[in-house]
Parts: structure tokens; C-alpha cells; sequence
């Protein structure tokens, strides 16, 4: 049965390569308008899932970028939904059991399958990729629904990852999120977990 526990922010071991930067921004300005009591109550009320693993240690399998942004912000404590216990496995079984349940996914910003060991061991070393914040984005403006399929997100970064360039500026981004928020709501995309139809 899963339990809501306390856990040490900066012991948390992540279970992806990248998150998106300006989406991690985002929730670390949500959570510094907070007193360190509501940061608290936040928490409490959004417990991050994870995973009992490898030497006992704490293995987050969702809300990465919450857990980021809770690093940055020199946050102490926050809380976990341990759906696992994975502890007794040794590296290849644990792996291979967390990808059978996709609670993991090894892709790098570019969204190449890489090995499990290049996956950070900690929050700090996780990499960006626009194009997850990009896919953020286009969920909040309405371009395709929250869904609960696994890695959701990463399949919407992918997806616009080889259809539209952004450059380097926010201008860049802004004409990028415009013209996906289009063709997330397009034919083209209908496959694609939570879309919508235009």
C-alpha cells in the first residue's frame, strides 16, 4: 500500500534525464510567493510518487519539476507517495522493473534513448529541453488535455521537437508555443494522448 512520507529534497534521485527549465521556474515562483508554513501545507497537499530503490534510496517517478524547484529554493523536506518497494533488487532487475511499469524514461534533451547510468543522480544535474517546456505550455493554453498516461508530456515535446525550431530568445519561444498551441489541435496530432480536436 502506498505511504505519504517525508524525505530529504536533496537525497532524491531522479528518473529522467530532462525536465523544462521555464516550467521548473514557474513552480519555483509559485512555491517562493509562499510562507515557509504554506510551502509546507503545498507539499503536503502535492506528494511527489517514488520509488524505494538501489541502497534504499528515494527514487522519484513523476513531478520532477516540482521536486526541482524545491531544490533551487534551498527546501529541506518535502513529500512522498512511495508506490514501491524496489530496495531488494539488485541494478539490472531494478531497471528492468522500473521501465515495465514506466516510471522511468532515459531520454536526453534532444530525445535519444540513452542508458539508465546517464540518468543524473541528483535533481541539480537534471538538463533541459525547451521543447518540454514547450509542451507545458501548449497543455496550459488548451492544445491538448491533462492526461494520466505515463511521460505524456515528453511524447507532446517529441512530437513538436521535429516540427518546429525555437530559437534562443523568448520572442523565439513565444511564436513556437503559438504555432504548436495550432498543431496540437490539428489532425496531425490526434494520435497523441490527450489531444483535442480543433
Amino acid at each position: 500500500m502506498a505511504k505519504v512520507h517525508e524525505w530529504d529534497v536533496h537525497k532524491l534521485h531522479p528518473t529522467q534525464i530532462t525536465v523544462g527549465l521555464l516550467e521548473v521556474k514557474d513552480r519555483r515562483r509559485e512555491l517562493d510567493s509562499l510562507k515557509k508554513s504554506e510551502q509546507r501545507d503545498f507539499l503536503a497537499a502535492h506528494p511527489i510518487p517514488a520509488v524505494l530503490g538501489l541502497d534504499g534510496k528515494l527514487f522519484i517517478t513523476d513531478h520532477h519539476h516540482l521536486a526541482r524547484a524545491a531544490w533551487d529554493l534551498g527546501i529541506d523536506q518535502a513529500f512522498f507517495l512511495t508506490e514501491a518497494d524496489l530496495s531488494s533488487h539488485d541494478a539490472d532487475n531494478f531497471w528492468r522493473a522500473m521501465a515495465a511499469e514506466r516510471w522511468v524514461h532515459p531520454y536526453d534533451e534532444h530525445g535519444v534513448l540513452r542508458p539508465y547510468h546517464e540518468i543524473p543522480r541528483h535533481l541539480e544535474g537534471l538538463r533541459d529541453d525547451v521543447y518540454r517546456s514547450l509542451a507545458c505550455y501548449v497543455r496550459r493554453a488548451g492544445g491538448f488535455e491533462k492526461t494520466p498516461t505515463a511521460f505524456a508530456e515528453f511524447v507532446w515535446a517529441d512530437f513538436f521537437r521535429r516540427r518546429i525550431p525555437i530559437g534562443s530568445n523568448p520572442a523565439d519561444f513565444q511564436a513556437a508555443l503559438d504555432k504548436a498551441t495550432r498543431l496540437a489541435r490539428s489532425p496531425e496530432a490526434r494520435d497523441l494522448p490527450g489531444f483535442r480536436a480543433a
